[in-house]
């Protein structure tokens, strides 16, 4: 099956297939979310023509904590932004929303004004694995730029549930997620670098999203991939869940009651694609932008949060190959808000679909975090008039 485009390795056992129950599972608008702006066919990263993604989800063992044995609830994700048989590099820009985090390679980006591979995101003590996995990858495959590679990584923090000083990542789950990279739809929630990914005090992980712009604002899509593991207080379509809902602490920490604050310590790590034609200042822009989507949704990026965006757009291709001059397009700063606009929306429906795909995992020690209550939820926004009932 292609709709996944991941691989699960259970003990010794590899699996490079979706279950149908994972292929079938709901995501935010199915259960009647409702969202501003018009998603692409599979509103997914990979709307954005070229766009391949691959994951490894990494799943064994349980019971009590042996450091280097297990329990291990890990992976990898890899967004390749012209897919795997280019080496064509892409004009990109990042930005730290707020920095207690990681994202390898940037300063070459913001130098440079291109990404020259995948971008990678795993587990905060996988990041150095994955970046020398990558670069053997590249080697292997005639896809290096320069005579040395300085590959995109970031992470967030999965230790509550896995054996995260275990480093159960290795060379051959990096290959893996590249190998199996695929256009199409993307496999969401308890997968690749988000198997044991919380948000919001509830299971969330690997969410996507995507908007087309009308042909009046040029036609162009903008894709979105997430791996969020962030707190804050929890909002949907607008409405202060929160207040409403229990809001269940993350693997460890003490119960919260409705309304309490959940802490904003943990990550988020925002992948944003786009056919549009922009420069480095300009994608710039748009990673700014990441940020209102992350709010919509009841972040505000504390101390302890490591939210970091990377956007990248796949027009103007061979402008990184010239070798004196290369004519490029880029669209008018008179036409850019529509970026703007789409990104905060598919940013903020990626994470969405995070929550809504995330399901019950319990990993080191027994502890166990939980998927959000989806009838619960559909009450609250039913009474707050925001629910999308079915045959409306």
């Amino acid at each position: 099956m292609t709709s996944a485009h991941r691989l699960t390795i259970a003990g010794a056992l590899l699996l490079a297939f979706t279950t149908a129950a994972e292929a079938q599972k709901p995501r935010a608008r199915d259960i009647g979310i409702p969202f501003e702006g018009s998603p692409g066919p599979n509103n997914a990263i990979t709307d954005v023509a070229g766009v391949e993604v691959g994951m490894t989800t990494l799943i064994s063992g349980e019971g009590p904590l042996v450091v280097g044995k297990g329990p291990v609830r890990t992976g990898v994700t890899a967004i390749l932004p012209r897919g795997k048989a280019s080496k064509d590099p892409v004009f990109a820009s990042w930005f730290s929303i707020n920095g207690n985090g990681e994202m390898t390679g940037t300063t070459w980006i913001d130098e440079g004004g291109f990404l020259e591979g995948p971008v990678f995101i795993t587990n905060t003590h996988s990041v150095g694995t994955v970046r020398d996995a990558a670069i053997k990858w590249a080697v292997r495959h005639g896809m290096m730029q320069q005579s040395w590679a300085l590959p995109v990584v970031a992470e967030t923090y999965d230790g509550g549930l896995n054996d995260i000083n275990g480093f159960h990542v290795h060379d051959e789950h990096v290959f893996a997620a590249l190998d199996g990279a695929a256009p199409g739809p993307v496999a969401e929630g308890n997968v690749g670098g988000g198997t044991a990914m919380n948000c919001y005090g509830y299971k969330c992980g690997t969410g996507t999203a995507s908007r087309r712009l009308s042909a009046q604002n040029g036609g162009y899509t903008v894709g979105v991939l997430v791996q969020a593991n962030h707190g804050g207080n929890l909002r949907v379509a607008g409405v202060p869940v929160y207040l409403e809902m229990s809001n269940q602490p993350a693997p460890g920490a003490a119960p919260a009651p409705p309304g309490a604050e959940h802490a904003e310590e943990g990550s988020i790590i925002i992948v944003i694609a786009t056919d549009a034609p922009l420069m480095p200042h300009q994608l710039k822009r748009l990673a700014h932008r990441a940020s209102h989507g992350l709010g919509r949704t009841g972040a505000t990026s504390g101390n302890g949060s490591g939210d970091i965006a990377i956007a990248f757009s796949t027009a103007n291709p061979g402008a990184a190959a010239a070798p004196e001059t290369a004519p490029v397009t880029l669209v008018s700063n008179r036409r850019i808000s529509s970026l703007f606009t789409a990104t905060a929306e598919a940013v903020e429906e990626a994470i969405i679909n995070a929550l809504i795909a995330g399901e019950t995992i319990t990993g080191a020690n027994g502890r166990t975090s939980r998927a959000i209550d989806h009838e619960k939820l559909r009450e609250v926004l039913r009474k707050h008039d925001r629910l999308v009932e079915s045959g409306r």
